[in-house]
């Protein structure tokens, strides 16, 4: 079956299942529960660095058996499938030049396969997994895409006191966004041996929390890098109203067999209001570069940073600054979410105006567990990349 009609079929299929799912879209029996969710989006990029535009219209169906045990066992085993269609390079197979790349690849694939046992305040986990850590800037599933990035991992939470949480967790391999049948071996999966440990404190509006990333890439040597780092917010946001600060600092130099030698500093300060129910922020993110090597965080969530339009997954050599503004609250009691953010991008060596770029969301519900999102993101290039604009429509089932 091609893709196109496969794309079609299971799209009809999703539109005809969807209203007559119960709310929690599980079947329960016993301390057993089979889960899933699915998402089908379209997205369309222009990048004047291409002579045509790229549009790619995925359907992501993930399944799970999620199941507790005993008075201290759980288990995950989830799979998902992504049907593709449409013109755009989605990095497997023979490269396509003329298109833009929209990193969603049709595939069957383990998304995850976990054990977690759990006594008193420590819970442990081994085995295929997601992992979130604080706002993902170091290590998250990268989300957006619709092959999420997740990790052979053993990882470990403790509760030392109510207001303090030990995380760790040591990384044996990354599976990465581009799926197993990327063209590019290392776009694949990597093979680690990373360690990350965050000390997390929180006192009524006040939060502290040092870490340390101590990663080792053993496909890339030169990817191998040691990020200490502290993180910290002041927030008094409370009932819609109320104003925080957030702020974060670390120092990143080469580790392991890296054959560079180099030190960078990461920072960030984000001020914001709430008012009248709309959240006001205001940001400078620093990632520092020499001109020949920049801080990196490849194990990141990357979308969920210095804008939408993704031109800075990779932070050029002579750093970037991130200089921006944004908004967005809810409308008709939470139905309905928008956002909106302008950057101003610049690198840390050299005084060079990278560009500038506009991102908007709004998010509405269509029918019962079901919501829609439209999303564009408008990048007008100065002196890196080409002019770039993409959009979203997309529906989303979760439960």
């Amino acid at each position: 079956m091609r893709p196109a009609i496969r794309l079609h079929a299971l799209a009809a299929a999703l539109a005809a299942t969807i209203p007559l799912l119960p709310a929690t879209a599980a079947a329960q029996s016993g301390d057993w529960e089979a889960q899933w969710n699915a998402r089908l989006r379209y997205e369309h990029v222009d990048d004047a660095a291409f002579p045509r535009d790229a549009d790619a219209s995925t359907l992501r169906l993930r399944a799970g058996l999620h199941g507790r045990f005993g008075a201290h066992w759980e288990a995950l085993l989830e799979g998902e499938g992504i049907a593709a269609a449409g013109h755009y390079d989605d990095g497997k197979g023979a490269p396509k030049p003329q298109w833009p790349a929209v990193i969603d690849p049709e595939g069957l694939e383990l998304n995850q396969a976990w054990l977690r046992g759990r006594t008193g305040p420590v819970a442990v986990t081994a085995g295929r997994q997601r992992l979130l850590f604080a706002n993902q800037r170091w290590i998250g599933n990268s989300g957006w895409r619709q092959n999420e990035q997740t990790f052979d991992a053993l990882s470990a939470e403790w509760a030392l006191r109510p207001s303090l949480n030990l995380r760790y967790a040591w990384l044996d391999r990354a599976h990465r966004v581009a799926g197993d049948d990327a063209r590019d071996p290392l776009a694949r999966e990597r093979r680690l041996d990373t360690h990350y440990a965050e000390l997390a404190w929180q006192r009524g509006p006040w939060q502290l929390a040092p870490y340390v990333l101590r990663h080792r890439d053993r496909d890339v040597a030169g990817a191998s890098t040691e990020t200490r780092g502290v993180r910290g917010a002041w927030d008094a946001i409370a009932d819609g109203h109320g104003c925080r600060v957030a702020a974060e600092f670390a120092q990143q130099v080469d580790a392991g067999a890296n054959p560079r030698d180099f030190s960078h500093d990461y920072w960030l300060i984000e001020p914001a209001c709430a008012v009248r129910g709309a959240l006001l922020r205001a940001g400078v993110e620093h990632l520092g570069g020499d001109g020949a090597h920049a801080l990196q965080a490849p194990l990141g969530t990357l979308h969920a940073f210095n804008g939408w339009a993704d031109k800075f997954n990779a932070t050029p050599a002579a750093g970037l600054d991130d200089r921006y503004l944004g908004a967005g609250g809810k409308w008709r009691a939470g139905a309905l979410e928008w956002q909106v953010a302008w950057h101003d991008y610049r690198s840390d060596a050299g005084d060079v105006r990278y560009g500038r770029e506009l991102d908007a969301s709004l998010a509405f519900p269509v029918v019962k567990g079901v919501r829609g999102l439209a999303k564009v993101a408008d990048y007008r290039a100065d002196r890196f990349a080409r002019d770039t604009r993409k959009l979203w429509l997309q529906l989303e089932w979760a439960h």
